[in-house]
């Protein structure tokens, strides 16, 4: 499976909200990413378990293997300059409007460039549609890292998906 290049399906994923049975597969995660795995091992469950975040496990079907994750939890975007001048012209005078955050999205080292994290990112954005249509929810932000590497910079995959940051 290591060497093996295809894109991913999501027909070939089963996602999990973070539990503790989940332990042991979260202790084998690696990704170069230091940081993500950390908060992964150490504060996910607990995160999830105070109502601050929700984490969703994502496991390749055929091996098991967890093959990555993304955390989400409520944001709101502060009404500024010509964001705040647009909702002035459809009529909204909020100073801030709901977001969806993704607070974290990590590929395993075993799966980077086989469009898991495209999957990651259409998964959060028909989540925030269904959420959208039972409370509001008019953006989906991230604070996005940079890298040197292309490949493995946020900022540029974001990008790919013409969103604006």
């Amino acid at each position: 499976m290591k060497n093996e290049k295809e894109n991913v399906k999501i027909e070939n994923i089963d996602i999990q909200q973070i539990n503790d049975p989940h332990q042991a597969f979260i202790l084998t995660f690696n990704s170069y990413e230091k940081e993500l795995v950390d908060f992964l091992v150490e504060d996910a469950l607990d995160n999830q378990n105070k109502k601050i975040s929700i984490t969703y496990l994502w496991f390749y079907k055929t091996n098991k293997e967890l093959c990555g994750y993304v955390t989400v939890l409520a944001d709101a975007i502060n009404l500024q300059g010509e964001l705040k001048e647009y909702f002035r012209q459809e009529g909204i005078f909020y100073k801030s409007l709901p977001a969806l955050k993704i607070g974290r999205l990590c590929v395993s080292d075993d799966y980077l460039g086989r469009g898991i994290g495209t999957l990651m990112i259409e998964f959060v954005m028909v989540l925030a549609e269904k959420i959208g249509s039972e409370i509001g929810l008019r953006f989906i932000t991230t604070d996005a890292k940079r890298n040197t590497d292309s490949r493995k910079d946020s900022v540029t995959f974001i990008g790919n998906w013409d969103l604006k940051l």
